[in-house]
């Protein structure tokens, strides 16, 4: 038997143009399957400039951000280049079960002059695993200032999605970085941030927690 739980992840950052539908509320998940810890590294996320909040079922996650932007141009510092932030999330799974990511979306504002490029990439590991799960995009000017919409999808059923060890408590890391560059239009700006009117990206996580046989074997129901 297969179960469905939403996180939703708010950020204050941005990346590329895709339409998605809408995201189903959250479901519960399993009694004892929940969110314990939530940690931030990196230069998207500097000490001071996250905030988030559990809901009562420590199921449920909102996280905001509001250094994870890039921007690019004549004067512009390379630090602002490049942003990166690791989240690590530590999540209680009950015995008999697993979970992993199915999708991961986002929200926010950007504008890019002719062949300036942003990049975005997310690399998903479990503490103490070899096996990752990566996406990768790309967008290239021009682009006028305008909302986006994207989405990394992961294939739960027939590729090598990762999934946590069964029955036991973990630390899911999601590491997501976006680069900037204009090297094909050295003159060219860009910026890519949050929406002015709405400061915020929204990231459903979508967790799929999985039954499993005392053997360790996925049971389908």
């Amino acid at each position: 038997m297969l179960l469905s739980l939403s996180l939703p992840i708010v950020m204050a950052a941005s990346v590329f143009a895709v339409t998605v539908p809408m995201v189903a509320a959250p479901t519960a998940g399993p009694a004892g399957f929940n969110v314990t810890s939530l940690d931030f590294l990196g230069t998207g996320c500097p000490p001071g400039t996250t905030y988030y909040v559990l809901n009562a079922e420590r199921t449920a996650l909102t996280v905001s951000f509001s250094e994870f932007y890039v921007e690019i141009g004549p004067g512009i510092p390379i630090s602002r280049n490049r942003k990166a932030c690791q989240l690590s999330l530590g999540v209680s799974v009950p015995p008999g079960f697993t979970f992993a990511i199915s999708s991961v979306d986002y929200r926010g504002y950007y504008q890019l002059d002719s062949k300036v490029k942003v990049i975005h990439s997310m690399v998903c590991y479990f503490k103490g695993e070899l096996v990752q799960d990566t996406a990768q995009s790309e967008v290239v000017g021009p682009l006028e200032g305008t909302e986006y919409t994207w989405r990394d999808t992961f294939d739960l059923g027939l590729g090598p999605t990762i999934q946590a060890p069964c029955g036991s408590s973990t630390v899911l890391n999601v590491n997501s970085n976006i680069r900037i560059n204009n090297s094909a239009n050295p003159e060219g700006q860009g910026y890519l941030a949050t929406n002015c009117f709405d400061p915020s990206l929204v990231i459903p996580m979508h967790i799929r927690p999985s039954i499993f046989s005392g053997s360790g074997a996925e049971v389908d129901d």
